[in-house]
């Protein structure tokens, strides 16, 4: 076989395992959560919580961040299995919605064409300060069994981003809206298949431009960077680790890779875990062996 001809077979691998992991993902039911709670008056402004199996009591608060590229069609209810999953391992969940972006480019950001539009400046940023704020008391009220002084918080995707984001509040510029005098009580974030390095996910085009839709545009491109990418907001001090797919084309291993980088040069350590023959979709399907593994970072943080 040529070289041209095993690249060519490399993509159609990679992007049937793709459509594989997509499709076993969101064609599992969704699981009710039990108790739900508000943290604003907009519908998306809302909790999920799934109380640990067993009857445990004391026990680690994982929050969940949805991915989807910040886009509306994609919510929280596609990752119900994953914090179902969780639950069942022994940990208490929040599972959060936020505000994304709107529908066909109405009212929102200018974008590509009339697709949904990832995000909204500043809205879907409001929605995740917000709610990290107000966590400890919804637990309190609704989670009882959750210990909050043991959270980890953990993203998928775009998801991932806002995990890495919400855990580095306390390193945004000054004057920022969102900035916390100290760091957050976390005991650490696990961002999975993250698009956590803005330059590097620009470049490669990740998600159709999401990133430049998120932050309104070209024009706001470099202005609003410093507010918005991991990788300008660093060192967190908290104890941050990455999994990711070997074989993921929609997030490609580059952008953790970029984030692991700049991290280091802000001398501080990302740990990243590489799986073999692992896609996108699969280390958020509690059908897939490479969920085990994310189980097993949070609860390497947690405990």
């Amino acid at each position: 076989m040529t070289g041209s001809a095993a690249h060519d077979s490399a993509d159609v691998a990679a992007v049937a395992r793709d459509l594989a992991e997509s499709e076993a993902l969101f064609a599992r039911p969704r699981v009710e959560p039990d108790v739900s709670a508000a943290y604003g008056e907009h519908p998306d402004q809302v909790v999920d919580f799934y109380a640990p199996r067993g009857g445990l009591e004391g026990v680690p608060l994982v929050v969940v961040l949805h991915g989807g590229a910040w886009r509306a069609p994609y919510d929280r209810w596609h990752l119900t299995p994953f914090a179902a999953f969780l639950a069942r391992r022994g940990f208490a969940v929040a599972n959060v919605e936020y505000r994304r972006g709107s529908e066909g480019g109405a009212g929102g950001h200018s974008g590509s064409g009339a697709g949904p539009v990832a995000g909204r400046w500043p809205e879907t940023f409001d929605d995740i300060a917000t709610v990290m704020d107000a966590l400890p008391a919804l637990v309190a009220d609704a989670l009882p069994q959750a210990d909050p002084r043991r959270i980890v918080v953990t993203g998928h995707s775009a998801g991932g981003h806002l995990a890495l984001w919400a855990t580095a509040r306390h390193v945004l510029p000054a004057g920022s809206p969102w900035r916390l005098d100290a760091p957050p009580r976390l005991r650490g974030v696990v961002a999975i298949a993250p698009i956590a390095d803005f330059a590097t996910a620009v470049e490669l085009g990740v998600c159709g431009g999401a990133v430049v839709q998120l932050l309104g545009g070209e024009g706001e491109l470099k202005a609003r960077r410093d507010s918005a990418d991991p990788s300008a907001l660093l060192p967190t001090g908290i104890a941050t680790a990455v999994v990711q797919g070997r074989n993921d084309i929609v997030v490609p291993q580059a952008v953790a890779e970029a984030y692991a980088d700049a991290a280091a040069r802000a001398g501080e350590m990302v740990g990243i875990t590489l799986l073999e023959d692992v896609g996108h979709y699969a280390p958020v399907d509690p059908g897939a062996d490479a969920c085990a593994v994310v189980a097993e970072e949070l609860a390497q943080l947690a405990y």
